[in-house]
């Protein structure tokens, strides 16, 4: 529709985020990992377009990451973003707060376990929100929240668990955590994903990079060199002398 309203034959790059999945193996550090992914999922309290959102964890250590994300996200500081000590400012407006506590009553009543949050702070302001294994048909398994909840899902496949992750019509950034370099090899080459992060967050990125949705998550690519590549006209000429 944006693009829509542009002049015929206009240059323009557009993004429209994703439900970024991250893979984290038997093998992980989850010293590494639980602090990573809690600051991929609740900076700006959730409203990246590449904020963690699934998170697919092997059975084994699945419950023991579910427990550290909720421990670690229920000592974050939410309240006024002018605050400098504030981790978790305010939602867009308070009618973001309302979809986000809709989608999560949803899950809650469709069997999801709310490890921490689940409740609106004020009108606009949700607590910070880890959930266990919500139904993959539920709201927030298929849509991006962009606000402060993370999902994370136990598997024993993991050929399974990406195909979940790559179940949606959206794709931009994705992540690994593991010790194992062919398991994030194997996720690297199976995840639909623009860019996948070994042992960090869905979020990072330099400006250097290339920065592009797959699918309906964008048109075109950002990042300094892709974008002035994207924007620029080349023009030839062809000489018969």
């Amino acid at each position: 529709m944006l693009r829509s309203k542009l002049a015929p034959g206009a240059r323009c790059a557009l993004e429209h985020g994703g439900v970024a999945p991250v893979i984290v193996d038997a093998t992980a550090d989850l010293d590494l990992a639980v602090p990573s992914l809690v600051k991929g999922g609740f900076y700006h309290s959730g409203q990246v377009c590449v904020s963690v959102q699934r998170v697919f964890a092997h059975s084994s250590i699945a419950g023991d990451l579910g427990a550290r994300m909720a421990e670690a996200a229920q000592a974050l500081k939410v309240g006024n973003a002018i605050d400098e000590d504030t981790e978790c400012g305010p939602l867009i407006r308070p009618r973001e707060v309302d979809r986000v506590a809709q989608w999560i009553d949803e899950a809650r009543d469709g069997g999801a376990k709310i490890l921490c949050g689940g409740e609106k702070l004020t009108k606009t302001a949700y607590a910070p929100t880890v959930l266990f294994n919500p139904p993959p048909e539920v709201t927030i398994s298929r849509n991006e929240v962009f606000g402060p909840a993370v999902c994370i899902y136990s598997y024993d496949d993991v050929d399974a668990a990406i195909a979940q992750a790559n179940s949606l019509d959206v794709a931009f950034q994705a992540a690994v955590f593991t010790n194992d370099l062919s398991s994030a090899m194997h996720t690297y080459r199976n995840i639909d994903a623009s860019a996948v992060m070994v042992n960090d967050h869905t979020a990072f990125r330099t400006d250097w990079m290339p920065f592009a949705g797959l699918r309906s998550s964008g048109h075109g690519v950002g990042g300094i060199p892709y974008t002035m590549h994207e924007m620029t006209i080349e023009k030839m000429i062809v000489i018969n002398s």
